[in-house]
């Protein structure tokens, strides 16, 4: 059985819930689903510039946790970006 997942803090709730490619009906995309402690992770690592450890401490997890989750949220990122696809943002 695997370990119960720890509760990590968020602290924004974004406003946007949706990013996509101008002139390209929603319905007729892929979409890219980003959770909400992934887009918190990206935040506090590449908008505001803090080192993984305070980064991961700010959400109380680990910085091994915080470097996976970053990893999954860049590369979610960049195959919306490279492929076309809307970006999705979902959790609280």
């Amino acid at each position: 059985m695997p370990r119960p997942r720890c509760c990590r803090r968020i602290s924004i709730t974004p406003r946007v819930l949706y990013y996509k490619p101008r002139g390209i009906p929603l319905i007729d995309l892929d979409e890219v689903v980003i959770a909400a402690d992934e887009l918190e992770a990206l935040r506090l690592s590449d908008l505001l510039g803090l080192e993984q450890t305070k980064a991961a401490e700010q959400m109380g997890i680990s910085q091994p946790t915080l470097n996976r989750i970053l990893t999954a949220a860049r590369k979610k990122i960049a195959d919306a970006l490279v492929n076309g696809k809307a970006i999705r943002i979902e959790g609280r």
